[in-house]
């Protein structure tokens, strides 16, 4: 058996962070784990080491940007690939995200039957170095 494939998702909405798990765990090989905020993020991150974040954009305290801002500045979470979840992906929006070093954007509303998919096909243009 291969290594599980660990994504950490981060929202301050309780039934996505449900949606979200449920969704990509139809995948056997995803170990989810969630986050309702940016804080807890960090420290999650930091001790679990998971191979895609999955930021929410727009979140109390600690948006998405700010989020991936401080995860660029610990040695130790620096290097893991973010991936934004938002409603608003319109081009301006989708440019500042890019721009942040976003490996991806999902939109909102996403398909839950191809969540896992998506997700992985992240994590494979991240290693192909292609952009999505």
């Amino acid at each position: 058996m291969s290594e599980a494939i660990r994504i950490l998702y981060v929202d301050d909405e309780p039934d996505l962070r449900r949606i979200v798990t449920m969704s990509l765990q139809l995948d056997p090989e995803i170990e989810v784990r969630t986050c309702e905020g940016g804080r807890e993020a960090l420290a999650v991150a930091e001790e679990w080491q998971p191979m895609l974040i999955l930021l929410d954009l727009m979140m109390p305290g600690l948006d998405g940007i700010a989020t991936k801002g401080l995860l660029r500045a610990i040695p130790a979470t620096s290097d893991i690939p973010v991936a934004f979840v938002t409603a608003a992906a319109h081009s301006d929006e989708r440019r500042l995200l890019e721009e942040a070093g976003a490996v991806g954007i999902i939109a909102k509303p996403f398909d839950c039957m191809r969540l896992a998919q998506t997700v992985r096909g992240l994590l494979s243009a991240r290693s192909s170095g292609r952009a999505v």
